[in-house]
């Protein structure tokens, strides 16, 4: 896979006639749910390339990141004369990107498409690395491939339409990368840096000159993985941190209340980095910083020990696994990354006990 053409830019509408005039699509369509067709579309609205295409719209939330959501994709696509020179422009949240590249990646056998991200998630996660896919059979992310948009348009102006919680959601993924952060020619405590800047940033008044640059330092870690191992035979999956509980708490919330991306993932990192202290030796002192911060912002999903057998039932189904083992990605320190690492069914229970009363 080659590396992903990633724009930062204040200046979406230009950057975007100039992606379209390189693609040079016979006809140009642009999905968004039902969320950013109301407050993203407008933002576009002057952009003169956008004229003559087709919006198709799709219901708002995870939820509907679903079968249903593709069909109706490709069925617009198809009433409206797509071919496989045609161009799908992608503009909302991980949901509308996952989908919308799935939607493209298999519609004739592949078209092209433009992410445009507008959410905090979107921009240092589900847009960039050339994941695409959708929910299926309760489980996340269950069907997919992977394919690279011609061009990622991260502009943090859309950020001033979300609210607190879609902040944070994406943020934590922040999080994730600031404890991935790799040492390059840097010594060991440069690496935390990131990860100390992020504890300490007012993400509930944020600063959005200064969040521009925290989003493109976090997708650089993200970039700097997935150019190392695109289809995830080994680092990559080191971007699963905080994932396999993450997954399953958000599995279990579909089947109660849907909860946002990046809290499960804040869950998650709580279980994972408890892990990595037990089996990996990560500093406690780091883990307790963290764990605080995940706490007091994102609080807790509301489980009881009765649910631990339908939480690692739902870990088993995790893409990672090899031959129905539960495979982790943990931490010896920050940077320090251990993927394949397995626990028991006790270890997990008490990672689950920790969640609840750590």
């Amino acid at each position: 896979m080659e590396r992903q053409k990633l724009i930062f830019t204040r200046q979406t509408e230009g950057e975007l006639a100039k992606m379209i005039k390189d693609c040079q699509p016979d006809r140009l369509f642009v999905l968004v749910d039902e969320t950013t067709r109301e407050l993203c579309l407008p933002i576009l609205g002057g952009a003169e390339v956008l004229h003559d295409a087709t919006v198709i719209t799709i219901p708002a939330g995870d939820s509907n990141k679903g079968l249903e959501s593709v069909s109706h994709v490709w069925q617009g696509l198809q009433r409206g004369g797509a071919s496989r020179h045609s161009l799908l422009i992608n503009l909302g949240g991980g949901m509308v990107t996952d989908l919308g590249g799935f939607a493209a990646s298999t519609f004739k056998r592949g078209i092209q498409f433009i992410n445009i991200p507008t959410t905090l998630l979107a921009m240092v996660d589900a847009s960039v690395g050339g994941k695409t896919g959708i929910n299926f059979g309760g489980l996340k992310n269950e069907i997919g491939v992977f394919r690279n948009a011609e061009c990622v348009i991260i502009d943090t102006q859309f950020l001033k339409t979300l609210d607190q919680e879609n902040l944070l959601s994406g943020y934590a993924e922040m999080l994730k990368h600031g404890l991935l952060n790799l040492p390059s020619t840097s010594s060991k405590e440069a690496t935390s840096t990131m990860l100390g800047e992020l504890m300490t940033f007012d993400i509930m008044s944020p600063d959005l000159e200064v969040l521009s640059r925290m989003v493109k330092e976090s997708v650089a870690v993200k970039e700097r993985i997935v150019l190392e191992d695109p289809t995830e035979k080994g680092i990559r999956k080191a971007l699963n941190l905080g994932h396999t509980f993450g997954h399953a708490f958000e599995s279990l919330a579909l089947q109660r209340q849907p909860v946002l991306h990046g809290y499960a993932v804040a869950w998650g990192l709580v279980c994972e980095l408890f892990l990595s202290v037990v089996k990996c030796g990560f500093p406690v002192d780091k883990m307790r910083q963290t764990v605080h911060f995940v706490l007091d912002h994102y609080g807790r999903m509301p489980i009881t020990c009765k649910d631990y057998p339908t939480l690692i039932e739902l870990m088993t189904h995790d893409k990672k696994n090899t031959a129905g083992t539960i495979n982790f990605t943990l931490l010896g320190n920050i940077g320090d990354i251990r993927i394949n690492q397995t626990a028991t069914k006790e270890e997990i229970e008490e990672a689950l006990d920790f969640y609840r009363e750590g």
